[in-house]
């Protein structure tokens, strides 16, 4: 069993409040955005693994340091990320062949700043992308995710409300 914490487009800027949030948590995903290496460093230094991907945002290092499409197995659940990934019905161009191709039981994607948890009975998967983290975008509450994987079983999906993006300075 592994307890996830998931978070995407910090754009820079890491809230406080997630050390708290993801404390309990195995590994730690970043669905891309991370806007600069020293939100990677922050994470890091919570005592977590970190997965992510870059994204549109990200610059060189964070493109050295992290693919732009991620697979992998954790537990018995393949999982799919990439940074501007669409959701079911409106997939980003190319990813739905990517994801038959792939035929992941998790997919998760970032970019839109919409929180979004939604199943494609079509490719068996379930999609997640968990909002925007960060200060910068138009979303109005800074969202995150937290989840377990139990063998081949993705449950207790919990979503974060970090506060409005407006409160902040």
């Amino acid at each position: 069993m592994k307890v996830i914490g998931l978070l995407s487009d910090t754009h820079g800027w890491l809230d406080t409040q997630v050390s708290g949030h993801f404390a309990a948590c195995d590994e730690i995903w970043h669905a891309g955005d991370f806007g600069t290496t020293e939100v990677v460093t922050q994470l890091r230094a919570l005592g977590k693994p970190v997965r992510g991907v870059w994204g549109n945002v990200d610059g060189g290092t964070l493109r050295y340091e992290f693919p732009e499409e991620a697979l992998f197995t954790i537990e018995g659940v393949r999982v799919a990320m990439k940074h501007i990934g669409g959701y079911p019905g409106r997939y980003a161009p190319g990813v739905k062949v990517w994801l038959q191709q792939q035929q992941p039981k998790l997919f998760i994607s970032g970019h839109s700043h919409i929180l979004k948890a939604q199943y494609d009975g079509a490719l068996q998967c379930l999609h997640l992308n968990p909002g925007a983290a960060g200060r910068h975008g138009w979303h109005q509450m800074r969202t995150a995710m937290r989840f377990v994987i139990d063998g081949d079983t993705i449950r207790e999906l919990e979503v974060i409300e970090l506060g409005k993006r407006s409160a902040l300075p």
